[in-house]
């Protein structure tokens, strides 16, 4: 079992920047992709952005493209949203997921994914 354990989340004003960490506990080699995901009150968990271990590759959440960034460290276990130009409605709780399996998959489902943070809270003043 791969454990996820976020870091990084604040009270940051409009047009503000915050960095968010997710590091797992295990080697990278047990997870194929990484995402995160946000939910705010009364609504549905969102996908944000998500990368693959191995190849890097990207894949963003319509509100987030242009504004947030996602990058990983395979040394550290660990991957990092840069979220520029913050916005209230960026405000909720995100989440950090791992997949294990590299197998055709939707990567904006939250279901897909196999490992889960406990969350950080992500709060954006007008």
């Amino acid at each position: 079992q791969v454990q996820l354990v976020e870091s990084g989340g604040g009270l940051v004003q409009a047009g503000g920047s915050l960095r968010l960490s997710c590091t797992a506990s295990r080697r990278t080699g047990s997870i194929y992709a990484m995402g995160w995901f946000r939910q705010a009150p009364g609504k549905e968990r969102e996908f944000v952005i998500g990368i693959t271990w191995s190849a890097g590759g990207t894949y963003y959440g319509d509100s987030v493209k242009g504004r947030f960034i996602i990058s990983r460290d395979n040394a550290k276990n660990t991957v990092y949203l840069q979220m520029n130009s913050l916005k209230p409605e960026d405000t909720a709780v995100y989440y950090c997921a791992g997949r294990h399996s590299s197998g055709g998959y939707d990567y904006a489902r939250a279901n897909e994914y196999d490992y889960w943070g406990q969350g950080t809270q992500v709060t954006v003043s007008s």
